[in-house]
């Protein structure tokens, strides 16, 4: 189709007249509003779903409000409202300013927001009227399932147009948004449809765990990289240093993640040689990810004062270091030694607290940082000591609530172990899940001051001017 390059045309670097005009920045700006809206959403829900665990939850009689169907609000706001919608806005700003073409038509982009957002509402509705499927990360009632894989075709067919179109050397970053543009819809079916009409039994188990880790691993992951390859080369005005390595990842993602899936179910009835297979693939992704590591860290390589001077390279950085430790930390704990003793464990919400808010959550608050005052037509922020406040703040908070989840998973899994009995070891996690809430709600707080940044900087008019083509950010 075409050949690859190592940087994005230097074009797409400057916001002139010509590649604003590539973008619908009111498209943009709308899907960023509106994902950090569920945003705050699903994190109330969250900090509302903690307090159950110290004896705090403040709807107990009410059924809707129930903490079990919060909970579903709480994972499928983040994954369907936040992500989605964060993901979503970001394509649209970069694949036109990769390919130097529109998307295939403003109108429909508008549409498939319009509809994402009924899909979203209707499923939050499903949920807390207790219509939710019976599968993890798919519990959206089964009357909306068609109607997103519709939406998911359109949002395809959209965003694929300027890449076919594209007649040169083509960037690394749209490699990976290929991918996932395909790998969801297919992701997303598969999940759905063929463990609710096909598959039962054990088969259904196993590709239930598939369903899980690709909807993160072939929809989260690439685009979530997808656009770091785009946004880091562009804010350090350098190019990446290996398009190589960006390559050896980009293949190792799409071989070894769609293999993950049954570590979800190790020492169930799934064939152990499934299992064996989901180890050495999880293992075999750490090493994937290392290369992935090596080429950014390689790429900052004397402009080490851009994690100072820029907030979004920051968000970015960090998300990078915590995608790491994750996935170092995954390749420890898919293994039959240590699931002994963490499965089940606050160990596992630990590690999805990491990696879906302290990687791709960070990412795409580094990218609005980045993006909002551009699409708004503003010379800045309107506070710059918010911003950082919102930066340390989450940070802090969240490394907080891993090291409390890590231990205290650790302390339940090896009290099962020595069979405590269930009341010990329920009245040993109440002080860490009272660290939880703290951590929870401080995260929250983060979150608020940001959204009223936003709100102030859309607002003000006093802001307005010129775009600069890289503002220099000193955040603190």
């Amino acid at each position: 189709m075409t050949t690859a390059i190592a940087n994005p045309p230097v074009s797409v670097a400057a916001d002139d007249a010509h590649t604003l005009a590539l973008v619908d920045r009111p498209l943009v700006l709308s899907y960023f509003v509106l994902s950090y809206v569920y945003f705050l959403i699903a994190l109330v829900a969250g900090l509302l779903y903690s307090m159950q665990f110290i004896q705090l939850y403040p709807f107990p009689e009410i059924e809707f409000l129930s903490p079990g169907r919060i909970r579903m609000l709480h994972t499928n706001g983040l994954a369907y409202g936040f992500i989605a919608n964060a993901f979503l806005g970001g394509l649209h700003w970069a694949i036109p300013r990769l390919t130097m073409q529109r998307v295939f038509s403003d109108k429909l982009s508008w549409l498939i927001l319009v509809v994402w957002q009924g899909i979203v509402l209707a499923t939050v509705f499903g949920l807390l009227t207790g219509q939710a499927q019976a599968l993890e990360w798919g519990e959206t009632p089964i009357w909306i399932d068609p109607v997103a894989v519709l939406g998911l075709f359109l949002v395809g067919f959209n965003l694929m147009t300027p890449v076919i179109r594209f007649s040169g050397p083509m960037y690394v970053s749209l490699w990976y948004f290929i991918a996932a543009l395909v790998w969801t819809l297919l992701t997303y079916t598969m999940g759905n449809f063929f463990t609710e009409y096909w598959i039962g039994g054990t088969a259904s188990g196993a590709i239930i765990g598939l369903f899980i880790h690709d909807l993160v691993g072939l929809f989260v992951t690439p685009i979530g990289w997808g656009l770091m390859y785009y946004f880091v080369p562009i804010i350090l005005r350098k190019p990446i240093w290996s398009h190589g390595l960006s390559l050896v990842g980009f293949w190792g993602l799409a071989f070894f993640y769609p293999l993950n899936g049954i570590h979800h179910f190790l020492y169930t009835p799934i064939p152990m040689f499934l299992q064996h297979g989901a180890i050495v693939a999880t293992i075999a992704v750490e090493f994937v990810v290392t290369t992935v590591i090596v080429n950014f860290f390689m790429t900052l390589r004397g402009s080490g004062d851009a994690l100072r001077r820029s907030l979004p390279i920051r968000w970015f950085y960090v998300g990078m270091v915590l995608y790491f430790v994750t996935c170092l930390q995954c390749a420890f704990q898919t293994t039959l030694t240590f699931q002994r003793i963490i499965h089940f464990s606050d160990w596992v919400v630990a590690h999805a607290h990491m990696v879906m808010f302290g990687v791709f959550g960070f990412w795409i608050l580094g990218m609005m940082v980045y993006l909002i005052p551009r699409l708004v037509g503003t010379r800045g922020w309107w506070s710059d000591t918010l911003n950082s406040w919102h930066f340390w703040l989450s940070v802090i908070s969240l490394v907080i609530m891993i090291i409390d989840l890590t231990l205290g998973g650790l302390v339940q899994g090896f009290q099962w172990k020595n069979l405590v009995l269930w009341e010990e070891t329920v009245r040993s996690m109440v002080p860490f899940w009272l660290t939880r809430t703290f951590s929870g709600a401080a995260i929250t707080i983060a979150q608020f001051l940001f959204a009223f940044n936003i709100y102030m900087t859309v607002t003000d008019r006093s802001l307005r001017g010129p775009i600069d083509a890289e503002p220099s950010y000193t955040y603190g």
